[in-house]
C-alpha cells in the first residue's frame, strides 16, 4: 500500500512511520508513505499558500495551484488510479466500512487542508472523496491523514502479528469490541470472569459474542439498529440484559 499525503506540516505526518503498528508495516515494506508541501510549489518570496476568501469573512482559504501543483508532484510516485481524498469535516464520516474499502486499494492520496479549507475549485477538479472523522473541527487536516492511515495499515494482510487480530476489531461485525482481561487474576478486588478461565473454547466464543451485543446495546444501540441480528443473537442479547437488572 502506497501513501501519499499533502500537508504544510510533513514532519507531523513522518512521524507515524516510526512507531507502532504502522512503523513496523514501513520498516517490512508494506506500505509507504511520500509526503509534499504545497510551500515548494509557490514562485513568491514569501511561499503563499493561502489568501482572503472572495466575498469577505474571516480566516484565510488555501490556494487552488501550490494544492492541484502538489498532488501532481505525488501522482508519478504512487499507482495509477490511486484516488485524491479531502480530509474535510464536510466529508462523509470515515468508519470501519471506509477504512477496508480504502484498504483493498494499492494506493491514495490524501489532502490535510489548513484556515478555512481550500478552494473549491480544487476540489471539484481534483478531489475524488472527502472524508471526515466527525462532527467537530480540527486545526489542521495532518490528524486526521495519520487516523486513516493507520486505520487502513492494520487492515492489510501480513501487517499484524495474528490477522485475527483485526477480524475481531472494534467495528468489524458491526458491534463493539468484548471486554478483555489479562493477568493478573484479581485486580482492585475485581477478578477474571469465571468462563474466561474454564477452557472451554465454545462457551468463551458465546460469552465474549454475548458482551459484544450488550456492550454494543448500552453504549452505541445505533450499531444494533443498522444490523439484522439472528435468533441466537437475540437469545444473548436477552440473557444480558436479564444479568444486567439482576
Amino acid at each position: 500500500m502506497q501513501f501519499g499525503v499533502v500537508s504544510l506540516f510533513p514532519e507531523m505526518l513522518a512521524n507515524i512511520v516510526e512507531y507502532g503498528v504502522v512503523g513496523r508495516a514501513q520498516q517490512r515494506g508494506l506500505i509507504t508513505l511520500e509526503l509534499e508541501n504545497p510551500r515548494i510549489h509557490t514562485d513568491d518570496v514569501h511561499a503563499t499558500v493561502d489568501d482572503r476568501p472572495y466575498g469577505g469573512g474571516p480566516g484565510m482559504v488555501m490556494k487552488y495551484q501550490p494544492v492541484a501543483d502538489a498532488i501532481e508532484a505525488l501522482r508519478p510516485r504512487l499507482p495509477a488510479g490511486s484516488p485524491v481524498i479531502c480530509l474535510s469535516p464536510q466529508g462523509k464520516v470515515f468508519d470501519q466500512a471506509a477504512a477496508l474499502r480504502l484498504a483493498a486499494l494499492p494506493g491514495m492520496i490524501l489532502l490535510a487542508g489548513r484556515y478555512e479549507g481550500f478552494d473549491e475549485r480544487l476540489l471539484a477538479t481534483e478531489v475524488d472523496e472527502e472524508l471526515s472523522l466527525g462532527d467537530f473541527v480540527l486545526s489542521g487536516g495532518e490528524i486526521a491523514a495519520m487516523a486513516v492511515i493507520d486505520a487502513v495499515v492494520r487492515l492489510l494482510p501480513g501487517v499484524l502479528g495474528d490477522d485475527e487480530s483485526a477480524v475481531q476489531d472494534s467495528f468489524m461485525q458491526g458491534l463493539l469490541d468484548c471486554p478483555h482481561y489479562t493477568r493478573p487474576e484479581v485486580v482492585a478486588g475485581q477478578a477474571v470472569p469465571e468462563v474466561l478461565l474454564s477452557g472451554d473454547h465454545a462457551r468463551i466464543a458465546r460469552w465474549r459474542q454475548q458482551q459484544a451485543l450488550g456492550r454494543s446495546y448500552l453504549r452505541r444501540p445505533d450499531l444494533l439498529e443498522e444490523l439484522d441480528l439472528t435468533d441466537e443473537q437475540h437469545r444473548l442479547l436477552d440473557e444480558f440484559l436479564k444479568e444486567q437488572e439482576q
